[in-house]
């Protein structure tokens, strides 16, 4: 297989793992594909992972409470309005550094694996391989559940 080495492309992906109570969890994630185009966002920002929290709201069906990581798009002036204008939003910043505590963590850790060693030739080969991947997790609840559980955060 030929792999083009062409710079200045990236493939950024954002997830949420999620539970409500009585249900399945759930693997919910977005992917942002950057060709190195003027203009083009090179990855997620607030309004990105506002609408991610807004199709996790609109997928379980209730109020949410998040749990996130020190990202500073996440701590960010713009992130703290655009939480406060969602009353069913309750968010909590883990500390500085504990990768141990974010379930999301242990979901990237295991596609990592899954993608290893493999050689794609295109960026749009890798996007769709890690969309593949993605969806089957989205099928196999216990993943979820575990991904969660090693965090400490067991469904009820």
């Amino acid at each position: 297989m030929k792999v083009t080495g062409r710079g200045g492309r990236k493939l950024s992906v954002a997830g949420i793992v999620a539970y409500r109570t009585g249900h399945r969890p759930r693997i919910i994630y977005r992917t942002m594909l950057h060709r190195g185009r003027k203009g083009e966002p090179r990855g997620f920002a607030e309004p990105h992972f506002t609408a991610l929290i807004d199709a996790a709201h609109q997928h379980l069906g209730g109020p949410i409470v998040l749990v996130w990581d020190g990202l500073p798009a996440h701590r960010s002036k713009k992130m703290r309005a655009l939480i406060a204008a969602r009353p069913w939003l309750r968010v909590y910043q883990l500390p500085g550094y504990a990768p141990e505590l974010n379930p999301v963590e242990n979901m990237w850790s295991s596609l990592k694996r899954g993608l290893a060693n493999l050689a794609h030739g295109t960026i749009n080969d890798l996007l769709r391989t890690t969309k593949k991947r993605l969806k089957a997790m989205q099928y196999r609840p216990a993943l979820a559940t575990g991904f969660l559980g090693s965090s400490g955060l067991k469904p009820p």
